[in-house]
């Protein structure tokens, strides 16, 4: 009969080659770096995230002087993880006095009405 040999442990994981272990994933970096730029661009910003299912989550960004713009993220935990690294202020809803930091512009307010006012259609 033959004797069997202990199966060895694996060897500990070598460094990664692309830099430390608290390093973000490609996409959360990348998101990151865009909410970095859109923050610096307005003179600060606030973010809300909302959960879009499947999908992934929304990041509602608000600038300082009231511009505003999103990203879709494919996950709630990855939308929180770039929100929390790239430092901007987290808020639980979008309400209030966060909400009425918002300035929209006459390219929202066509396509918000759309067709009933004779803008344009949204499709």
């Amino acid at each position: 009969m033959a004797e069997t040999q202990p199966t060895p442990a694996p060897a500990p994981a070598a460094p990664s080659p692309s830099g430390p272990a608290d390093r973000p994933p490609r996409r959360t970096a990348r998101l990151v770096k865009e909410i970095r730029t859109f923050a610096e661009a307005h003179g600060g910003a606030g973010a809300q995230i909302a959960y879009l299912g499947r999908k992934g989550a929304r990041i509602v960004l608000v600038g300082d002087d009231g511009r505003w713009g999103d990203l879709v993220a494919p996950s709630m935990t990855v939308a929180e993880d770039a929100v929390r690294r790239s430092g901007v202020t987290v808020h639980e809803s979008f309400d209030g006095e966060f909400a009425a930091k918002v300035r929209t512009g006459s390219y929202e307010w066509s396509r918000m009405a759309g067709i009933q006012l004779g803008g344009p259609r949204n499709t």
